[in-house]
């Protein structure tokens, strides 16, 4: 089923401290180099490079955030080049130390360094999205990539200030639904468009930004994307799973149940295609900024509307029904195909104040506010409603420099109130309250500087129909040594400890969740997670070359995860929230260097790694770790245009846990054409591209419907991008 889960993440020290127009977190641009090329106009707020790559944000509380290693950006020219399915999981796959959950082409969530759900955060310009996409897969986030201009995936220890949910990372999205500058023109305008082949998608979006004297600016924004079943490369499922369709349609053959045996072997048979994958979606928001001097105010209002197919496992029944009622019922009601609808309306503020030249420097505000629905629907019928209303609200104090010391600190209040009605409401109405405060420090100036962040957090989790509440106190920190002694390159180390209290869903789930095809339990005893890093990076110029090198080791107590147990109720294999200790380890690399460069021609070659293994204190896997994966590419470069082209491979996956299956490993191989046909506007993009050319089946291991939800086979894709 699904939950509400509402929640403005925060805003976060690292938002203000490194605020991108006051309110982004910022970013190392380390994704290939291309903010190093002076043809493609960069319309993002107030950034500046210091030419290692790193992103230097200006009146932000700190020069750089090394605490925040493997940061990678990508720009909007990024987006247009790497968007299939419309979702946030699908489009970053192609970022070192990323993979996505892909649990169908409506609903996709990044995976960051292994780790998924509540240890990663989706933010909208600092703050979250106020979803439920991080308590259970099925969810999709609400955000349309198309109406963003800039993408930050954040990892390190200091992303722990955005709240102990991210523990694993963050990605953090920048949009203008508040604007925070006025436009250049008495009226902006983007745009875009965009079909494909393999999805039959059809996608548009469009936003204006009217200045209103010399001070306010309005904006307004819309998107509408609609696709079809997506086509694939061979069978909708796996091998192995399709070997235990045969052998049950012989089985059942045997026993004389002819119309059971061919209905086995017609869903083993199918190909070419992925049943109720079709998606649907729009979203508009409108927002007013204020921009006095070095300060500004701004508000928006939003609206996000999905409806999207969740594909069944082939052979799978739903037997969901109450206890006595008649099996034929039950198998009835399971055969319907499931669809979600979502709905989200929310209300956003910040407030970005200069305060002077005294201790402190700036003010930043942001409260959010969010009511979400989501329905899972049986067929036509109504299964089970979510509601979910929350309000987060941040305040951060930015520190002037006092000598080599800067910093910020800040305080966080969320608030969510949660309910489900329906038969299959497998998680009780919740409240859950948060209280934070938090710091981000830096110090030094010469080739040795240290950084310290540390996070309080106070939370309360209540199931009120259950009596049950829980309170836990957690506390995070992080200790950085930084040195810049070899001229254009930095080297650090990094130290964290970090908590996490254990969320509604993982408490109190106990339940059939029909879109996950699963009965889902959770446990009320759990007790809080932690866990103790370390890494190491260096990253910076070679020649005229960009490279980041990153290794990583997590030592987790009591790590929190959801594996399947080889029980089986109400027709549905039971999957049980548990609780053991884990090791993470993790190298992630890229390198971007150009083999040629005559000022008007450039030929770039660009280099990516990522490698995770994950294991539980019995000695097994830890469940759906992404494999190795090694992406190569090169693109020439014009005045007028680019040409890409790229091969991604991921290897096998065999390190699994019980009830688990392996993944084969598999290569995409990629190319795209971009031509900016106006010499006077480079933000004029049309851009041709081939997705998987050789139609691969390939399958993420990180996902839980890999088994017969493959990647979207190959794909050819058409769109526009305007700005002016």
């Amino acid at each position: 089923m699904t939950h509400h889960f509402r929640h403005l993440p925060s805003r976060l020290a690292l938002v203000a401290v490194l605020g991108l127009g006051g309110l982004a977190a910022p970013a190392l641009a380390q994704d290939n180099a291309k903010d190093a090329d002076p043809r493609v106009e960069d319309d993002l707020h107030n950034r500046q490079s210091d030419g290692t790559g790193n992103i230097i944000v200006s009146a932000s509380g700190l020069k750089e955030l090394d605490v925040l290693a493997g940061t990678s950006v990508l720009e909007v020219r990024d987006i247009q080049r790497d968007m299939v399915t419309g979702q946030i999981g699908d489009l970053l796959t192609k970022i070192p130390g990323v993979s996505s959950t892909s649990f169908a082409p409506g609903s996709s969530r990044p995976v960051l360094r292994g780790q998924q759900g509540e240890r990663v955060r989706v933010l909208i310009d600092g703050v979250g999205t106020a979803d439920v996409s991080n308590t259970s897969v099925d969810h999709a986030t609400t955000i349309d990539p198309i109406t963003v201009e800039r993408i930050e995936v954040l990892r390190g220890p200091a992303v722990l200030l955005y709240g102990s949910q991210a523990i694993g990372g963050a990605v953090n999205v920048i949009d203008k639904r508040i604007p925070t500058r006025m436009p250049d023109e008495a009226v902006h305008i983007d745009a875009f468009g965009g079909i494909d082949s393999a999805t039959n998608m059809r996608t548009g979006a469009a936003s204006v930004d009217v200045g209103i004297g010399s001070n306010l600016v309005f904006h307004l924004d819309g998107s509408w994307r609609e696709s079809d079943d997506i086509d694939i490369g061979g069978f909708q499922v796996a091998e192995a799973l399709r070997a235990d369709l045969l052998a049950d349609a012989a089985a059942e053959q045997a026993a004389g149940e002819l119309e059971d045996a061919e209905e086995l072997r017609e869903a083993a048979g199918v190909r070419g295609t992925v049943p109720n994958s079709a998606a649907e979606s729009w979203t508009v928001n409108a927002g007013l900024g204020l921009v006095l001097g070095q300060s500004t105010f701004g508000a928006s209002l939003g609206y996000y509307d999905s409806r999207y197919g969740v594909p069944t496992r082939p052979g799978a029944g739903h037997h969901h029904g109450e206890e006595g009622e008649a099996e034929a019922a039950g198998e009835e009601a399971g055969e319907e195909l499931v669809t979600i609808g979502l709905e989200q309306f929310r209300a956003d503020f910040k407030g970005d104040i200069y305060l002077g030249e005294g201790a402190f420097e700036r003010l930043k505000l942001r409260v959010g506010y969010s009511d979400y629905t989501h329905t899972e629907f049986e067929g036509d019928a109504v299964g089970t409603v979510f509601d979910s209303t929350g309000i987060e609200a941040r305040a951060e104090l930015v520190q002037n420099a006092q000598g080599t010391l800067r910093g910020a600190t800040g305080l966080q209040y969320t608030h969510r109130d949660f309910s489900a009605v329906g038969a299959e409401a497998y998680i009780p109405p919740n409240l859950t309250d948060q209280v934070a405060i938090f710091t981000l420090q830096e110090l030094g100036a010469g080739p040795f500087q240290i950084e310290a962040a540390a996070r309080a957090e106070f939370t309360k989790v209540k199931a009120q129909t259950l009596g049950i509440e829980n309170d836990y106190d957690t506390f995070s920190g992080a200790l950085g040594v930084v040195y810049e002694g070899i001229e254009g390159v930095r080297i650090g180390i990094n130290g964290s400890h970090a908590e996490r209290a254990p969320s509604a869903e993982e408490l109190f789930s106990d339940g059939p969740h029909v879109a996950t095809q699963a009965f889902e339990i959770g446990d009320p005893g759990l007790t809080t997670e932690s866990a103790w890093g370390v890494e190491a990076y260096a990253r910076g110029a070679i020649g005229a070359g960009t490279f980041n090198l990153t290794v990583f080791k997590q030592w987790f107590d009591n790590y929190i995860f959801l594996e399947e147990t080889g029980a089986e109720e109400d027709g549905l294999p039971v999957f049980q929230y548990l609780q053991q200790d884990a090791d993470f380890f993790g190298i992630e690399a890229d390198f971007s260097y150009p083999l040629v460069d005559t000022g008007s021609f450039r030929l770039l070659t660009d280099l990516r790694a990522s490698y995770v293994e994950a294991e539980l204190a019995d000695g097994t896997a830890v469940p759906r770790i992404p494999p190795l994966s090694l992406l190569g590419a090169l693109e020439a470069q014009t005045d007028a245009f680019d040409l890409r082209g790229e091969v991604q491979w991921f290897d096998d996956q065999n390190k699994v846990t019980a009830f688990e299956t392996p993944t084969e490993g598999f290569t995409l191989v990629n190319a795209v054409l971009a031509w900016r046909p106006l010499a006077d506007n480079r933000n004029v993009t049309v851009q041709l591209a081939a997705d998987n050319i050789f139609d691969v089946n390939g399958r993420r291991h990180a996902s839980f419907t890999k088994d017969f939800v493959p990647l979207v086979g190959r794909n050819f894709r058409a769109s526009v991008r305007l700005s002016f």
